[in-house]
Order: C-alpha cells, then sequence, then structure tokens
C-alpha cells in the first residue's frame, strides 16, 4: 500500500540464500506425492527434516532453476540447510533475537506476495490445500530462523569493502571465457507535470469517506467497506488489512494517527500522499500495529490534464529549438521527486540509473525503442507513485549495445560482483571457522554429498 538480480560471472557461486524471500513451493502442495519424513542431518541442536530438503527442491523445480542430477542438487539444498542451521546455532550463541511482531510483519509482507502472484487468497488455499492459517502456521519458524540467520550474516559482512585494486584484479582474474555478455541498456531521464487536483474533487473524496465511515459506525463491516470501495490494490481485496507494520514502515501522517487508536476505534478522515484514509485497529503487539484502511483517491479533472499535456508540449518546443538544456527544463519546470538529479529515472530492482528493457514500465519502453539517444519525446501518460494521472516528456540520454563485460563502461556493476565476491569469502571463512567446532551429523544416503565445505561429522 504505503509502500532481479543482476549478472553475475558463472564461475562464481555466491551463497546469498538468506537474501531469498520464500517462494510459494515452500510448502508441499497437498497433490504433490508426500514424502516420508526423516531426518536427515544433525547441526548441533537443530535438526534437517527430508521434507526440508523436498520442499526447496520443489521450490527450484517450480522456477526452473535446477541444473545437474536432482541428487546433486537435493545434495547443494543439504548444505544450503546446514548454513543456515550454523547461523542459527550462532544466533543463539551470541544472544540475537527476532520478535515473533517482526516475524509476523515479516510474514504477512510474505503472505501478500503469495497471494499477488497466485491471484486471489482462495488460489493459493487451493493450490496447497490448507488454509490461510495453517500456511501461515508451517511458515513461521522457517521465516524465523531465516531472519535469525540474515542477522549473523549480516555481522559477518559488516565492514567488507572493495578497493579500486580489488575491483580490477578480481576482473582480470575472470577466464575471458566467462566474462558475461551485456544486455541492451537504457538511461533515461524524464519531466513531469503532475496536475494538481481541484479542491471541490478534494472535498467530494472527503465526504465520500465521512459518509462510509458513519455506515461502519452505524453497524457495517469495515471490511466489507473496504472490498466494496478502497483504491488500494493491495489491501481491498483483504478488507482493508494491511498486516503488521512498525514505526517508520508507512506513512508519517497514517503512522501518527494509527498508533494512537484503540482495537477496533476508526479514525477521522486523514490525508496522506496516496489520498484520503479512515483507519480501524486490528491489533497492537509494542511498536508493531496490524489496522485496516479504505483509501480513497482524488482524481485529476481531464481539462487539468489537458493542461498538463499542453505545458509539456510547450517545454519540449524550447528544448527542441534549443532555447533552453533539457537539465536546466527539469529544474524549471518538472514537478517530479528526481528533478535535482537531472530527472534520472531510478531502476528499483538495481537503484542504478541504466535499465535493461525488460525492467522498464511497458509505456517507456514502448516509447523509448523508437527513440535515438539525445531525442526527447512527446508527452506520454503516466500513473505516480500516489497512483494518479500525469504527463512527462522521456529523454533517452543513453544506450549500450550488448557487449562483453569491461571496467570502462561497466565499472559499477564489476564493482558490485567484486564485492559479493569478498562477502562470499568472507562467509566462507566464518562457516571453515565455525563448522570445525560444531557437530554435524549426515545419514549415509547423503554421506556421498560432494560439500563445498569440511563439516565435523566425526
Amino acid at each position: 500500500m504505503m509502500k532481479k538480480i543482476t549478472t553475475t560471472p558463472n564461475h562464481l557461486k555466491f551463497w546469498m540464500m538468506f537474501f531469498v524471500v520464500i517462494a510459494p513451493l515452500s510448502l508441499l502442495r497437498a497433490q504433490d506425492e508426500q514424502v516420508i519424513d526423516q531426518v536427515v542431518a544433525v547441526v548441533g541442536k537443530s535438526i534437517i527434516l527430508e521434507s526440508d530438503i523436498q520442499n526447496q527442491y520443489l521450490n527450484y523445480r517450480y522456477q526452473s532453476g535446477i541444473t545437474g542430477s536432482a541428487s546433486e542438487m537435493k545434495c547443494s539444498i543439504l548444505e544450503d540447510l546446514m548454513y543456515q542451521k550454523l547461523m542459527v546455532t550462532q544466533a543463539e550463541v551470541d544472544s540475537v533475537e527476532v520478535t515473533d511482531i517482526q516475524v509476523e510483519g515479516d510474514l504477512e509482507r510474505r503472505i501478500s506476495s503469495f497471494i499477488q502472484q497466485f491471484g486471489s487468497q482462495e488460489k493459493m488455499e487451493a493450490y496447497y490445500g490448507k488454509t490461510l492459517k495453517e500456511i501461515k502456521q508451517e511458515l513461521h519458524d522457517i521465516v524465523k530462523e531465516q531472519m535469525l540467520a540474515q542477522q549473523v550474516q549480516n555481522d559477518i559482512i559488516t565492514g567488507v569493502t572493495v578497493t579500486p585494486s580489488e575491483i580490477k584484479s578480481f576482473f582480470r582474474s575472470i577466464p575471458e571465457d566467462s566474462i558475461p555478455m551485456i544486455k541492451t541498456e537504457y538511461q533515461i531521464a524524464e519531466i513531469i507535470k503532475k496536475p494538481p487536483v481541484s479542491v471541490d474533487e478534494r472535498l467530494r473524496i472527503k465526504e465520500q469517506l465521512m459518509e462510509l465511515r458513519k455506515r461502519i459506525l452505524a453497524g457495517e463491516n469495515f471490511g466489507t467497506m473496504a472490498i466494496l470501495y478502497s483504491e488500494d490494490p493491495g489491501s481491498a481485496k483483504k478488507g482493508g488489512e494491511l498486516g503488521f507494520y512498525g514505526r517508520g514502515q508507512l506513512y508519517p501522517e497514517f503512522e501518527a494517527v494509527a498508533f494512537k487508536l484503540k482495537e477496533g476505534e476508526i479514525s477521522n478522515v486523514l490525508e496522506t500522499e496516496a489520498g484520503y484514509h479512515i483507519i480501524q485497529m486490528i491489533e497492537r503487539k509494542g511498536d508493531y500495529i496490524n489496522v485496516r484502511h479504505i483509501l480513497l483517491i482524488p482524481k485529476v479533472s481531464p481539462l487539468d490534464l489537458a493542461k498538463a499535456k499542453s505545458e509539456l508540449d510547450s517545454v519540449a518546443r524550447l528544448i527542441r529549438s534549443d532555447s533552453i538544456a533539457f537539465e536546466i527544463a527539469v529544474e524549471q519546470f518538472s514537478d517530479g521527486d528526481n528533478r535535482n538529479n537531472g530527472g534520472l529515472l531510478i531502476n528499483e530492482y538495481t537503484m542504478g540509473n541504466t535499465f535493461e528493457a525488460e525492467q522498464l514500465d511497458p509505456q517507456v519502453s514502448f516509447t523509448i525503442e523508437k527513440m535515438e539517444v539525445g531525442e526527447l519525446s512527446n508527452p506520454v501518460p503516466m500513473k505516480t507513485s500516489e497512483q494518479k494521472d500525469a504527463y512527462r516528456l522521456l529523454f533517452l540520454k543513453s544506450k549500450t549495445l550488448p557487449h562483453k563485460a569491461n571496467l570502462k563502461d561497466d565499472y559499477a556493476r564489476i564493482q558490485q560482483w567484486a564485492l559479493q565476491d569478498k562477502q562470499m569469502k568472507a562467509i566462507n571463512k566464518w562457516i571453515d571457522e565455525k563448522a570445525s567446532g560444531t557437530y554435524v551429523r549426515v545419514v549415509d544416503e547423503y554421506q556421498s554429498c560432494a560439500f563445498i565445505h569440511t563439516w565435523n561429522t566425526k
């Protein structure tokens, strides 16, 4: 509501399992063949079950991520789980804690992602043959262990950095035939014009919400009203319920009101960047709250939208006639939050300012693919982050052709690879040190696995 993995050299095996969100197939479907469960490994005081390995194997198979034989993949999964258990053991030694409220908040967000992938809660429940409550119960301990292991891993790599000489040495160490190809990438800037919402429209929305609030106070169900009227696509189909969030994770104005509500209490109408809301408190646990809300978004009038388009047409004529530089026009005319960085679009997958074609918004991709470097588009319709109608001019700053990675053109990307490689080495060193002093037992069936690390199985 309120708020891809970058290409890496083929010869590197980055161990980042704890950065991965549990995918839907972490649970066995009702129609999948059930395994006869057994303990296959013990790491310290923690056990690994055959079903743990089978669940992850199905997950990878579902995502078409399997290379090699099934037995090789299961051995790899087992060692990944051994890593996790080793870190959970260390978390206990170091008194690292994750509260149930934190787990519930993270679990809620993951479940929301699952539901979005399936299309509805009902489809997800039908797929697994389990209720939402049962799914959450099964995933609770898995999520908690991952969060604990994540904290330990973060502690290991905190402070790991790479110098320019290390970056160059890393790149030169990659075999020539393993240097990856970089796809076509675009660097795009924009000038946004956001038409204002009229006072009359704001009043209309507030009055509509006030009327819904009266109906709820008179006995109608808040969740039903949210399903029928809320314009928050993420929560409306769940009766407006957001799940657990902590402080600093929602709009400030929203938090200021929500954290003061008592259980069952309904707020007055409030405004945030997203629009207008009414909120109902479901439950509070310390600094975490679970609320439901109804969001209504004021709409821009067609007349104001046409005016914004006309204004951008005028700006485009100034730029094309060299009367004003694009960068100056961004500063003077853009309503975008990125006007201070030259209007550059930020890639939400990498947080950089270059995009592969598939990472672009479809409307942007459709427009840019017809343009030459240095060309400016006509006004293009868009939706702002608050889902309001607006227009923008798109400027194609650069376009790289497919090429082998090199230090001149891809320094930032190679820097990230070098950092990941150094972090991996730090993690592997830690694992070697801890594994040698931790009791590990593996059943005969998996004794033939070619593990990367030497585990203390004596």
